[in-house]
């Protein structure tokens, strides 16, 4: 069997192990009689992975853009190929022209800066967590972090912000309380012991009512360094989320430096960015730690064809206009209806996700399927050979919502395979008229 040309040629691409693995599977399948013999080799070759890793790429229809769950932002295919570029040897740190060693990542450095012209200095390590334990080790280990009540977030999977600023040595002092944080508050808890004042978005809730908080500006009019943590990666203010903490904004306030993630709104690969006054970002890159939290050279490759190439799929999503969305939702419940399919086009409320726009709302359109359709659009045997990709969508009301503004327009013929294929691997949808889509935004994603 491993001397077929297609298994012998999967051998060069997959390693031996996926493609006997494949083998393997077939001929059990052939000795319990649910094949021929004589199409083991065709059963082998059609059931191998596209790829030696095991990750299935994911067509986002959920109506959360940046969902965690799904990888968060997508790369452009900028940023794509520019990995690929990265994939071998590179000049990560070396220059070609003198032959010496050079600054690690420089390309991606000056591009982050270029993006960000209130800021001295930039430095990324591998995640916004990471970032911010950078910050309060190399400027708070043995001192104390004032934080507002109302800021001790908690994000998904029981990561607690509070419990990472504790496991680097620092000392919390809470100020104010829940719902209600006054300069007052701030200005008496300063003291000896005060390394800096933490502002945190509280990107995946919002406090409304009887509230109160500070601003950077004010904060840091304090005397003492002020630390703003906006999570979600919005380097500039964007009309489409005004609301919105941005980089540039905090450092121009006031900010001796700002902490983001590079996969949220800026829409790249998985980083933490740290922005700032010159003499605290050297401080934080010249840290011991600084060196267990370096970036690799595809990360550096995928940040800067992320600043300085076309727009990222995240923000082309963003941006997505409503009539835009509707047609396309429009043009395909035709034409999956004309199949046969049991769909139709139906109005729909996507999120932004990943701890971005807490409670924004963005108008949507999406397929309205029966609700069984999800997991044969999900694992059904079509995606497990590879024929159509798989596809996430949400229930609501009993029925599947395919919410296209995650969706690249690109991938909508792909899309409609992928629901043809469900339909026939499920035999036939039901006739039943689609229910109301209902106005809920999708949860998950932060």
């Amino acid at each position: 069997m491993l001397a077929d040309p297609r298994l012998v040629a999967a051998r060069e691409l997959l390693g031996a192990a996926l493609v006997k693995a494949a083998v393997a599977r077939a001929q059990d399948l052939a000795r319990s009689g649910a094949i021929s013999p004589a199409s083991v080799a065709d059963t082998a070759a059609a059931s191998l992975p596209p790829t030696a890793a095991s990750l299935t790429p994911v067509i986002n229809a959920t109506g959360v853009i940046v969902h965690t769950n799904l990888g968060r932002a997508p790369l452009s295919a900028a940023a794509g190929d520019a990995v690929q570029a990265a994939a071998g040897y590179t000049d990560v740190e070396f220059d070609l022209a003198s032959g010496k060693r050079a600054r690690r990542g420089a390309g991606a450095l000056a591009a982050l800066a270029r993006a960000v012209p209130a800021a001295g200095a930039v430095h990324v390590v591998n995640n916004n967590a990471a970032a911010l334990a950078l910050a309060a080790t190399a400027l708070a280990a043995g001192r104390e972090i004032i934080v507002s009540r109302g800021e001790l977030i908690e994000i998904g999977d029981g990561f607690r912000l509070p419990d990472l600023l504790q496991s680097t040595g620092a000392r919390i002092r809470e100020v104010g309380t829940t719902n209600r944080t006054t300069l007052d508050d701030y200005r008496q808890a300063i003291g000896d012991g005060t390394a800096f004042i933490l502002k945190v978005h509280p990107s995946n809730y919002l406090i409304e009512g009887f509230t109160a908080s500070v601003g950077v500006g004010e904060l840091a009019g304090l005397g003492v360094p002020v630390v703003g943590d906006i999570g979600s990666g919005l380097l500039s203010p964007n009309p489409v989320l005004p609301d919105e903490p941005d980089a540039g904004s905090w450092l121009r306030a006031g900010a001796a430096l700002v902490t983001a993630s590079g996969d949220k709104l800026l829409g790249g690969p998985q980083a933490g960015l740290l922005l700032g006054r010159a003499e605290t970002v050297t401080r934080l890159a010249r840290h011991p730690l600084a060196r267990a939290l370096r970036v690799d050279k595809l990360t550096l490759a995928a940040l800067e064809a992320t600043l300085t190439g076309p727009a990222a799929p995240v923000t082309l999503a963003l941006t997505a206009t409503l009539p835009s969305i509707r047609e396309r939702a429009e043009v395909l419940a035709e034409r999956l209806a004309g199949a046969g399919v049991n769909c139709q086009a139906v109005a729909a409320d996507a999120a932004v996700g990943g701890g971005g726009g807490p409670g924004v709302k963005l108008p949507s359109a999406a397929l309205s399927l029966p609700g069984q359709l999800a997991a044969e659009l999900r694992s059904g045997p079509a995606v497990r050979r590879g024929d159509v990709p798989a596809v996430a969508g949400r229930i609501e009301g009993g029925r599947l919502l395919l919410d296209l503004r995650a969706v690249a327009p690109a991938d909508d013929e792909r899309l409609a395979a992928a629901v043809l294929a469900a339909v026939s691997a499920d035999g036939a949808a039901p006739p039943a008229a689609p229910g109301p889509a209902g106005d809920a935004p999708p949860a998950g994603g932060e």
